[in-house]
């Protein structure tokens, strides 16, 4: 009987342990590029965010439909126009034990406005952040922010702490290379803790056991892999070594959506790609151009330019029906307030771009070069090539300078480039997203940090305007004024198809966001 018994024991605990096995599941995913850094203020690049976002949190969050709900904050008041307050959420701790309280916001906000951080625009729009006791934070404004909660969802809250001890109390300046304890590690209070980081290699997390939240998927451990070719990628997920892939190439979603064991899960994204020019300098940097002129600062140039770009053949033949032309410069059409003649694109017209060339007295074209990343959006290297086709029939010659978008992002920052490919978006619908950030002018506490022209128009005056139908009126002034200056070049907004093993489920958002703790990975 003893005997019996003890086999029956060991049996029920082999069980267990298989049990155990099952639930513990591994998700092996992959993107063409990595996250540059893993300190969370640093970049303001959406693949480095969305990873940093499994490690650290901000005190709201993104349901899946985008909108707004409590995190590391329970709830919220808007006291005045100018006055918020918060109750944090109690009990909370970071990923080495410490507790989680309201010097940790006033901390994480401060830290995010140094002039190294990306979202320096963001945490300075949501003004001065105080602590009112260990639970509660206020944030006093100097002057009305329309999307407040809109900006404050974009800002991690860190160890204040952690953060002296490792000497990382602003972010590291990650275009002049610098290195910190936060370009390796991290400690956040998220479902997933960092576990290993080899840039360019692999990145590896495990779940948080102390998290706060609920988890609606079953993934324990997470091996994130850098596959910058996309044919081994494909290869990789057909044959089960990795079980999910963030950016199939359009051209090879036809063949997944045929392949068995293989699934691919559509949906559009918030994000515009567009061209922008150096519109400031008198002279480009990268460029031969008769006279040593800056054509760029001509209207007719960059109609032309415009007009010489057949988005609908690169939307059928180059996107494979993957993207979304528009003539609007904003991430969403909702930005624009489905504004009809803001989405609307000028015609393609090569006759009229080469009498706009003739008539700003560049008829035989120039020399000039286009820096491309050919590791951030979907088809980035092959779309400057098309458009170094197109521009072409109007005798411009581009060179297409192809670069990772660990070069590509602190080149700009540096506006070391004449032209460029650039995208913009997020969760963000509203025009303020984009139109502080990249089309006004550059200015103090991040205001047009991402402008590489000289343009300033309205988009000041809606920044500040609390009657919802004259802000509306503002931005809709401010974004035709830039449309019709041709200040950037819109292409299209990007349709994201995800592609992954048929045993794994996920939530497919706008912001083409992956939300680990959401993800599924069956046996």
């Amino acid at each position: 009987m003893m005997t019996v018994k003890r086999l029956s024991a060991m049996g029920l605990l082999a069980l267990a342990q298989l049990a155990v096995s099952a639930q513990a599941q591994t998700l092996r995913w992959a993107s063409q590029g990595d996250p540059q850094t893993m300190d969370p203020h640093s970049q303001n690049e959406s693949m480095t965010n969305m990873v940093n976002g499994q490690v650290y949190e901000r005190l709201t969050r993104r349901d899946r439909k985008l909108n707004i709900a409590p995190g590391l904050a329970t709830e919220w008041t808007q006291v005045s126009p100018l006055l918020w307050r918060f109750k944090l959420r109690p009990g909370v701790k970071f990923h080495d034990g410490r507790p989680f309280t309201a010097d940790d916001v006033v901390f994480s906000i401060q830290r995010a406005k140094a002039p190294t951080s990306q979202l320096s625009v963001y945490a300075n729009a949501v003004g001065i952040a105080r602590k009112v006791d260990e639970l509660t934070v206020e944030f006093q404004l100097t002057s009305y922010n329309p999307i407040f909660l809109q900006h404050l969802d974009l800002l991690w809250i860190m160890s204040k702490p952690w953060a002296e001890v490792n000497r990382a109390v602003r972010p590291l300046d990650f275009k002049n290379k610098e290195e910190s304890h936060t370009s390796m590690n991290a400690n956040g209070t998220g479902p997933y803790q960092l576990l290993t980081r080899q840039p360019g290699v692999k990145t590896v997390y495990k779940r948080n056991p102390a998290w706060w939240g609920k988890f609606e998927g079953n993934v324990q451990e997470v091996v994130f892999t850098p596959i910058s070719n996309d044919a081994t990628r494909l290869a990789a997920l057909v044959s089960g070594e990795i079980d999910f892939v963030i950016d199939p190439a359009p051209r090879d979603v036809p063949r997944l959506r045929n392949t068995s064991g293989v699934k691919v899960i559509d949906g559009p994204e918030n994000r515009i790609i567009f061209i922008g020019l150096d519109q400031a300098r008198d002279k480009l940097l990268y460029a031969n151009v008769a006279g040593d002129k800056n054509p760029f600062k001509d209207i007719r140039v960059r109609r032309a330019l415009y007009q010489a770009v057949d988005v609908e053949a690169m939307r059928v033949k180059l996107m494979n029906g993957l993207s979304q032309p528009t003539g609007s410069p904003t991430p969403s059409a909702a930005a624009s307030f489905n504004d009809a003649a803001l989405e609307a694109r000028y015609p393609f017209d090569i006759a009229a771009a080469r009498k706009l060339m003739a008539e700003a007295g560049y008829p035989d074209g120039f020399e000039v070069t286009l820096d491309c990343p050919n590791n951030r959006y979907v088809n980035d290297e092959e779309i400057c090539q098309a458009l170094a086709a197109m521009w072409a029939q109007l005798k411009v010659k581009v060179r297409v300078a192809a670069m990772p978008r660990v070069t590509f992002f602190p080149k700009l920052e540096k506006l070391d480039t004449s032209l460029f490919l650039y995208g913009w978006g997020g969760a963000i619908n509203d025009a303020e997203s984009i139109m502080t950030p990249v089309f006004r002018n550059r200015g103090e506490k991040g205001v047009g940090a991402y402008n590489y022209d000289k343009f300033d128009a309205l988009a000041a005056q809606s920044s500040f305007e609390p009657n919802v139908a004259k802000r509306e009126q503002l931005i809709k002034a401010a974004l035709t004024e830039y449309k019709e200056q041709f200040h950037v070049l819109p292409l299209h907004r990007q349709m994201i198809p995800w592609a992954a093993r048929s045993n794994v489920n996920v939530v497919h958002r706008a912001d083409n966001w992956l939300e680990l703790s959401w993800v599924t990975v069956g046996n």
